[in-house]
């Protein structure tokens, strides 16, 4: 009897996964195995709706293997010491793996290997399952071992394409003797963001196959606009891995237009962003590119940035960004970037704690994409225009030009007609008495001056 063991970290499906698929080829039977690892608890990574989400794409991954005659093995503990024992118990001979891109995940590989050696068991490690493109795959001349810039990595990746994606098995054996606990209930977790959506497979294929027909086709028009979310909303999906990023690359070329193009070029951000990563791993906490910040601190500083995280700076389109992020847990691209931009260049704030609060309450809050896609929009990582400034006035006039988001998630406003509520400011003052709105914490002049002396541009 073979048997093979099958960890699940950030890929909990059962449609395109390489490691799964090569361990039902492999043998008789296959442990499919999550282990709740105590680190990543102890690190303060599992924030209430990521945890949430978590628990729904467990339970539906149990489900996809029940459907194909198997179930999950869910175990908590240090993963290598699980993994050893799991192993051990089923007698296996392999356990198989997707590769991961952050220093954890790297140095969980390394340990989990040479212990796996020890004891006679082999480690099979793949390529390109979190991403569509091993983060390794394509390289620039000249002996780098990563791509700093976006659009050479853009025409390599494009030319080295996703890999085929693979059909999910239709039977998985699971041997009897392995015991499982039991798989912990979303409903159980307190501090969940009230709009949090459904994960899971099933919640997830549905989503993509939803936007494959009725989404992607405007998405390169649409992708910016504020007020009509445009956007796919997959990014839980793929940060949990209950979607395939090579099966999204397939699917959106087989669809093919305008609208796909620009879907798969980001989709190619996001591996963009993960070899990054992998090759520095330090830059989850460390600038890619250091600009001799000298960020401000001390009280002033603790109240503007305890007025941006509650959505209350007197500038309504990125306080509707912040409010968004509290109520769903998620945050549409260009808010995330005009939040950042202001945290960063307007309030001259460090990065990191941008950063970590995304991380307490973004579902989709990958190291990977989160931190470098901060470092980017402070200057300090991969942009290759560093110092610009996104106006928040100005971003709001584009991107929400009636007003009709910020109305959404600023109902103090609501009263205010099209575009003047961009400035609630400029109103005269008995009509500005009718709103209980603060005003601007920085005048945007006296922001970017700061910003060009700080960083030497004046």
């Amino acid at each position: 009897m073979t048997v093979s063991v099958v960890l699940f970290t950030s890929d909990l499906r059962v449609h395109d996964h390489p490691p799964l698929t090569a361990a039902v080829a492999a043998g008789d039977f296959v442990v499919p195995l999550f282990v709740r690892d105590g680190a990543i608890a102890a690190s303060g990574f599992a924030a209430p709706n990521r945890e949430a989400f978590l628990r729904d794409c467990l339970a539906g991954l149990d489900a996809g293997l029940r459907e194909r005659g198997g179930r999950l093995v869910v175990r908590s503990g240090d993963v290598v010491d699980v993994v050893r024992g799991i192993a051990a118990r089923a007698r296996a001979d392999e356990v198989h793996v997707a590769a991961g891109v952050s220093g954890y995940a790297q140095a969980r590989e390394r340990r989990l290997g040479r212990a796996l050696e020890a004891d006679g068991r082999r480690l099979r490690v793949h390529d390109a399952v979190i991403t569509a493109v091993a983060p390794g795959a394509v390289t620039p001349s000249g002996g780098s071992d990563h791509f700093a810039v976006f659009t050479p990595y853009f025409k390599r990746w494009s030319a080295e394409g996703a890999r085929r994606p693979l059909r999910a098995p239709r039977a998985v054996r699971v041997p009897e003797d392995v015991p499982s606990g039991r798989i912990p209930r979303r409903d159980a977790v307190r501090g969940v963001a009230e709009g949090l959506a459904a994960g899971g497979e099933r919640a997830g294929r549905a989503r993509m196959l939803a936007w494959r027909r009725d989404g992607i086709a405007d998405y390169a028009a649409r992708h910016d606009d504020l007020p009509g979310d445009a956007t796919s909303r997959l990014s839980p999906h793929l940060h949990f891995g209950t979607l395939s990023p090579a099966e999204l690359v397939h699917l959106a070329q087989e669809r093919g237009g305008p609208g796909a193009d620009a879907f798969v070029r980001q989709l190619c951000w996001r591996d963009f962003h993960h070899q990054v990563l992998a090759a520095r791993p330090e830059t989850s906490v460390a600038d890619y590119r250091a600009r001799h910040d000298r960020w401000r601190a001390g009280a002033s500083a603790d109240a503007d940035i305890r007025a941006w995280q509650e959505g209350r700076t007197g500038y309504p389109v990125v306080d509707a960004a912040m409010r968004q992020l509290r109520h769903e847990g998620w945050l549409h691209n260009r808010g995330r970037l005009l939040a950042a931009s202001f945290l960063t260049k307007t309030l001259y704030v460090d990065w990191r704690v941008g950063a970590r609060h995304f991380l307490e309450h973004l579902v989709d809050g990958d190291i990977a994409d989160n931190q470098l896609n901060w470092q980017w929009v402070a200057g300090t990582g991969t942009d290759t225009r560093p110092n610009r400034v996104l106006n928040p006035v100005l971003q709001g006039r584009r991107y929400d030009p009636d007003g009709v988001y910020v109305r959404r998630w600023v109902p103090e406003l609501a009263g205010l007609e099209g575009g003047r509520v961009h400035e609630p400011w400029k109103l005269g003052a008995a009509e500005r008495g009718r709103y209980d709105y603060p005003e601007p914490i920085v005048d945007l002049g006296e922001g970017l001056a700061r910003f060009k002396r700080a960083r030497g541009r004046e």
